[in-house]
């Protein structure tokens, strides 16, 4: 059986999707805090630039509380992947 040949660029490949992966959903919550506060601060009339900025980080650390664990296995996965690769470009 044959070994299915592995490149720096597979490795690159894996490694962007895994940060896009798992940084989807955190950029998800900042994205609908935002938009949610947008369409509050138009309704009523606020334009404070700040009143944006806690929501978004309570919400961005409740996304890491909540989807933190995933997204360490992920990276883990990534890591023992690229490591267990690394003879391979050894050669």
């Amino acid at each position: 059986m044959g070994q299915i040949p592995l490149t720096i660029n597979d490795v690159m490949n894996s490694a962007i999707w895994t940060v896009l992966m798992s940084s989807m959903p955190l950029l998800l919550i900042a994205m609908a805090i935002g938009l949610t506060i947008g369409i509050i601060q138009t309704a009523t009339s606020i334009q404070e630039q700040t009143l944006i900025f806690i929501p978004k980080v309570i919400g961005v650390f409740l996304g890491l509380v909540l989807f933190g664990p995933w997204i360490a296995t992920q990276l883990l996965e990534l890591a023992r992947y690229s490591l267990g690769q690394l003879e391979r470009f050894i050669q």
